[in-house]
């Protein structure tokens, strides 16, 4: 089949919200082109997703918006579950400096996420948003490009690209089109959400509150300054807003209120059975869909973003393995089914339900939240280490596999600068000890840089974080993954042959935009 060559792009991403814009700026971010299809027109206004942690803090980073990110986002003092009468169970509280280099949770609007993501979206030549573009078909699979049509004020439309990523939320048109179903994981309620500005004296406190309330379980946090949101599970009988929020805000106050969006929804826990054919992949809502109760659900999608693009880009660019795709559903689906389930244990524990048994769960967690060291152990992330695979090469002596290393501040010339800035989007064999050959060559012949910890001027997180590994070299993915590790006293990382050809390259990469950290690099390679 003869295809016009302007219709020709590399990548097609369905679906402009935060999931596939930073899809679109992580491509960018290799040099990959692609076109951004969205049916609105301009950013979806109303409030939708409001926390995220760290890990999607460092993510935006990596997508050019870590400092626009911080500028309209709030740190979070962490989670409270209170009983039915407002009185604090157990507290988990959150850092505001986490393992990421940011705080461990944040509050934020999403309309201003997207508005941000947007903004850095149009500074990018190789990245080109559709508004007005409704998607009608994706498809079929075949052993060349893709065919996308779509339709908007002009017509109808194709575009044919090496390659499709789904980013269409839960009705995903892309994920029908491959075949794919939702696994349902068995959890579904009716709530209705509320989001409201005032200046009014709300009584809160700087994290989000859990009401485990068998007759009306809830969730309350403050967003900012003046945004404060509601959730409460649907019961027979209508409530209105202000007997709702009672316990909050007094009745007696008659100063400005105003209800933002008042809506209700089903939360559901799915996964798809599938998240790829050939080159259609599916990403955050499209593949996996959670309840709200470990605030985890744009955070998937993001890491979904992450750890699709740079295999992708490695593929599309320098002629990387096909098998190399393989990877993505292989190591996000169970993470992602684990976070889901994690919020479906999580909701029925604090809010399952008004007969006996839900009862004896909650006297339960309160009993087990007064256990010394409980609260603070599950007051750490959530970023879960991906289980092993052909990429994460777990093992006895190999804890750090599958984790992401920590990223502290380095110094370059004096300067501070975030490890990841530092780093780039290369391979990188972080050192704690000299390298024996074995590892030096390998280095060497795949092109991956060997950066010795020592020499970042870090305060010792680093060396820190490999002596608790019992590690004296890691090696690092583009997402900052370890995949491998030279236990203390070892001599190689484990077997290469299993990994490499995943890595081996058949042309170099065109000179990519983003030079900084090359530049930066330059400093502490050796």
């Amino acid at each position: 089949m003869t295809v016009d060559e302007a219709a020709r792009v590399p990548v097609v991403i369905v679906g402009a919200g935060p999931v596939g814009v930073t899809a679109a700026l992580l491509l960018a971010r290799h040099g990959v082109r692609s076109v951004v299809l969205e049916r609105h027109r301009d950013v979806y206004p109303l409030p939708r997703a409001v926390s995220g942690d760290d890990e999607i803090h460092r993510i935006l980073q990596a997508a050019g918006v870590g400092e626009e990110f911080t500028a309209i986002s709030r740190p979070a003092a962490g989670l409270r579950l209170l009983d039915a009468r407002h009185r604090v169970m157990a507290e988990f509280r959150r850092s505001r400096q986490g393992r990421h280099g940011y705080p461990q949770s944040s509050m934020f609007d999403q309309p201003e996420l997207e508005g941000v993501l947007r903004a850095e979206l149009a500074r990018h030549p190789e990245c080109e948003l559709r508004g007005g573009a409704e998607v009608t078909g994706v498809g079929p699979d075949t052993a060349g490009p893709v065919r996308v049509t779509y339709r908007d004020d002009a017509g109808d439309h194709e575009l044919w690209a090496e390659a499709v990523l789904g980013c269409d939320g839960a009705g995903s048109l892309t994920r029908e089109a491959i075949g794919g179903v939702w696994e349902d994981l068995r959890f579904e309620e009716r709530w209705t959400v509320i989001d409201a500005e005032t200046t009014g004296p709300v009584r809160c406190w700087e994290g989000v509150d859990q009401v485990c309330d068998p007759r009306r379980p809830g969730t309350f946090m403050r967003v900012n300054d003046t945004r404060y949101r509601w959730e409460f599970r649907l019961r027979d009988g209508q409530e209105t807003v202000r007997e709702l929020i009672a316990p909050w805000l007094r009745p007696s106050y008659d100063g400005d209120f105003e209800v933002v969006r008042e809506t209700q929804y089903t939360f559901r826990a799915r996964v798809a059975d599938r998240w790829r054919s050939g080159r259609v992949f599916l990403l955050g809502d499209a593949a996996h869909l959670t309840p709200p109760f470990v605030g985890q659900g744009l955070c998937s999608g993001l890491r979904d973003a992450r750890n699709l693009t740079w295999k992708l880009a490695r593929v599309l660019r320098q002629g990387a393995d096909e098998r190399l795709l393989d990877t993505y559903e292989s190591e996000r689906r169970p993470h992602a089914r684990q976070l889901v389930r994690l919020a479906v244990v999580m909701g029925w524990a604090m809010t399952g339900g008004q007969d006996r048994a839900a009862a004896t769960r909650r006297r339960v967690l309160a009993a087990v939240c007064r256990v010394p060291g409980l609260t603070g152990l599950a007051g750490r992330g959530l970023g879960r280490p991906l289980t092993a695979g052909p990429l994460v090469r777990r093992g006895i002596r190999r804890s750090l596999a599958g984790t992401m290393c920590p990223q502290p501040w380095a110094s370059v010339d004096g300067r501070p600068v975030r490890l990841d800035e530092l780093l780039g989007d290369s391979f990188t064999i972080l050192t704690g000890a000299e390298l024996p050959p074995a590892p030096s060559a390998l280095a060497r012949g795949l092109g991956v840089r060997t950066v010795p910890v020592a020499g970042l001027g870090d305060d010792g997180t680093l060396a820190a974080w490999l002596r608790a590994g019992r590690a004296d070299a890691v090696l690092l993915r583009p997402d900052r993954v370890v995949l491998d590790v030279v236990p203390a006293g070892g001599h190689d990382f484990t077997d290469t042959a299993a990994w490499a050809p995943l890595l081996h390259t058949t042309r170099s990469p065109e000179p990519s935009p983003r030079t900084v950290e090359q530049t930066l690099l330059r400093s502490t390679a050796p």
